[in-house]
């Protein structure tokens, strides 16, 4: 290897299994403040990919997260809360996973060694030239994740990735690499720590940004989120009645009407000041 895998690197804290409860959880703590300030340093990095996103997306394209082990489970988790938050489609957001999804809750024994599979999944999506893969690996040598973006390369598909590891033959490989060094971890490898967390900040910024730009939020309100339990029909009613200046009754009558917040709103002042 080449390159400094930090995320290896032997931790700043030794005899861990002699210290305290508060002792142990301040210094995780401890860790866990400098991970944001290391994704602040990528943020340039963060921006031209999602530039990339919003402007495929805008010709009908998808994106698409790979990885594998807490990398992969992390890109379906920011994938899955896409179609409750901003009211899209399932399959405009897709995480895949090395080892299929048996492997979100239980480990697929050397399935992120399988450097063609993440191709082949990918396939099964009639993946295209108009859509995104972000490839997510803490290290940044996960073989699933780089054959997965090698083969979109070969195909002329914007490629993407998220690691934690400075220079990695990940980075490499994508088009459009996010690299947020957060150094060892806590427990020495851990990468589910500061780089899951790293991950899960960068993947909140890509989708969040990419959803605002393509219009599914209105000021600062979810306008398009699916009503899917109570809180969040009781939190449209709240946003039409902030919005319209009316009170809790009518507002429900309008969602309930209309189906959200969006749709709600919007007749409303059609029909109020046409």
């Amino acid at each position: 290897m080449n390159f400094i895998k930090t995320t290896e690197q032997s931790s700043k804290y030794n005899d861990l299994e002699k210290m305290s409860v508060i002792d142990l959880l301040e210094n995780i703590n401890n860790e866990d403040k400098t991970v944001p300030l290391a994704v602040e340093k990528a943020i340039p990095q963060i921006e031209h990919l999602v530039n990339q996103v919003v402007a495929k997306m805008k010709l009908g394209g998808r994106l698409f997260y790979i990885g594998a082990g807490t990398s992969g489970r992390l890109g379906i988790v920011d994938a899955s809360e896409c179609p409750p938050t901003f009211g899209v489609s399932f399959d405009l957001v897709i995480g895949l996973i090395a080892g299929g999804d048996n492997a979100i809750r239980k480990a697929v024994e050397f399935a992120e060694d399988d450097s063609k599979q993440a191709w082949n999944d990918l396939q099964e999506w009639n993946i295209t030239q108009n859509d995104v893969v972000i490839g997510i690996a803490a290290s940044g040598t996960t073989p699933y994740v780089i054959g997965g973006l090698a083969k979109c390369n070969e195909n002329n598909i914007i490629t993407g990735c998220i690691t934690c590891n400075e220079g990695s033959p990940l980075a490499k490989t994508a088009q459009f690499p996010i690299e947020v060094v957060v150094g060892p971890e806590f427990v020495t490898g851990s990468s589910r720590m500061k780089a899951g967390t790293a991950q899960k900040l960068v993947l909140n910024m890509i989708s969040t940004a990419t959803m605002i730009q393509l219009g599914h939020v209105k000021g600062n309100k979810m306008v398009d989120m699916q009503l899917s339990n109570n809180k969040l029909v009781d939190r449209g009613i709240r946003m039409i009645m902030e919005e319209l200046s009316i009170n809790y009754e009518e507002a429900n009558k309008l969602l309930r009407k209309f189906g959200n917040v969006r749709n709600a709103i919007k007749n409303y002042k059609l029909k109020n000041n046409p």
